[in-house]
């Protein structure tokens, strides 16, 4: 194991064994036997050490990381000045819980998401461990305020794994069968899918988000919903990017109707999508935002950020958690934070996503199996589908990732139809490094058209 002091990891691709090597061989066996059969895998080696884009693995393959641990590493593995903030603050003290003894690094992250966070007006801000929790704590917020309790959510949305969110969540293998009853008063409406959506070939205000608000209004009641929540771009859905206008006119339905527009920016927040925050890219200005994921550099770290009469509605002591805002994941994320600003990574996350929706798009250009490539900044996808329809082709995207494994990139899938390629690099990838993954994706594409 990685043991000697810390030293440059090459920025290249490297195999050295086959994937699995011996090593991770034979710790994935020691997993079989200690660990749950239900977690899954993506990428079937044991890491031993990272930086930048790069894994190292314990046969000593250098793998190529698109995936970025699901768009938490947007600063990248092992960055450095996260690592001395963490290092700093973990011999200074770890743990106190912020109710029971406050420190300022809560409060500094609190500082930095109401000045980061769209909209000029008073913001305060709570942190919690991960999305699904910061998820479900914004939803009380919402309904502690409202005094409201139906909860609207979106089809092919993802909000997290507990039973609230589980109820918010979209999609039933593998996130929700068998595990119910879940939650009530959640309401699911259709999504502006564009790809998948006849009505989208129509302005969205006259169609899908006409649909909305129809439904809302006839079938919960518009007075009775303390809160809309919606991932800007989905994420676990597929990367849909809702058509122009979808997501304003939903901001303006709940200000119209004293109902709180929440923004899921789990996975699209901190300068993924080349905006700090996805809902800029349209001027959305979220009553409460949800953060988590690249908030921390991997870190366990997620908050809630809203207005402040809203923030400040919940009775003393109603928010809060053992280790939420934990003092280590805070160090790590202002950390991080600082390195998004300094090196300009919104910019950064812009460049790569030009350089991949160009790769992408000819790609499309040659292989029939891809039905629509989408995204935004560093979050681009590509759709496969059955050549000459819009069919779901899983077969093909499970081929695709199998042969991106043999050559050592790390790519992940999503879709509520399991045929969405994801691709998340970290937003401190290097042109070339990015370049011969994209390649590496387009020798599995031909592999399977051949």
């Amino acid at each position: 194991m990685y043991s000697e002091a810390k030293k440059q990891v090459l920025q290249k691709r490297n195999l050295v064994t086959a994937i699995p090597g011996p090593k991770s061989a034979e710790l994935i066996k020691r997993r079989g036997e200690a660990v749950s059969a239900s977690l899954g895998t993506a990428f079937p080696v044991f890491i031993d050490h990272a930086q930048g884009a790069i894994i190292v693995d314990v046969d000593g393959n250098s793998i190529l990381d698109l995936g970025a641990g699901i768009a938490v590493l947007n600063v990248g593995h092992s960055q450095n000045r996260v690592a001395d903030k963490v290092k700093t603050q973990i011999d200074a003290f770890s743990h106190t819980c912020f109710m029971v003894v406050p420190y300022t690094g809560y409060v500094e992250v609190c500082e930095a998401l109401n000045r980061l966070t769209p909209g000029t007006h008073k913001k305060k801000s709570a942190l919690f461990n991960s999305g699904a929790e910061a998820i479900e704590n914004a939803v009380k917020i919402a309904r502690k305020f409202t005094k409201r309790s139906a909860v609207v959510v979106f089809e092919h949305g993802y909000h997290g794994r507990t039973n609230l969110t589980m109820a918010m969540t979209a999609k039933n293998m593998p996130y929700k069968d068998g595990f119910g009853p879940f939650a009530p008063e959640v309401y699911r409406m259709p999504m502006a899918y564009p790809y998948r959506c006849d009505a989208c070939a129509k302005p969205c205000e006259s169609a899908v988000l006409s649909m909305v608000t129809h439904k809302i209004e006839k079938e919960i009641g518009a007075s009775n919903v303390a809160c809309i929540v919606i991932e800007p771009i989905l994420g676990e859905g597929g990367f849909v990017v809702p058509c122009k206008g979808f997501l304003p006119g939903l901001a303006k339905f709940c200000k119209d109707n004293g109902i709180v527009f929440v923004a899921d920016e789990v996975q699209t927040g901190f300068a993924r999508t080349g905006d700090m925050f996805a809902c800029e890219d349209e001027s959305v200005i979220p009553d409460l935002i949800v953060t988590a994921k690249g908030i921390a550099a991997g870190m366990p770290l997620a908050g809630v950020t809203g207005r402040a009469e809203i923030m400040d509605s919940i009775h003393l002591s109603g928010l809060g958690g053992t280790y939420g805002g934990n003092p280590v994941a805070c160090a790590a994320a202002l950390g991080a934070i600082e390195v998004i600003e300094q090196d300009n990574l919104v910019a950064r996350a812009k460049k790569i996503g030009e350089i991949m929706h160009q790769a992408l798009t000819a790609m499309m250009k040659k292989y029939p199996i891809i039905g629509e490539v989408r995204g935004r900044g560093a979050m681009q996808a590509i759709e496969l589908v059955k050549p000459g329809t819009t069919e779901p082709n899983p077969e093909a995207l499970t081929a695709a990732i199998k042969y991106c494994i043999s050559k050592g990139v790390l790519i992940l899938s999503a879709g509520t139809y399991a045929n969405v390629i994801r691709l998340l690099p970290p937003l401190v990838i290097e042109e070339d490094l990015l370049r011969d993954g994209l390649a590496v994706l387009d020798e599995a594409l031909a592999s399977i058209t051949a």
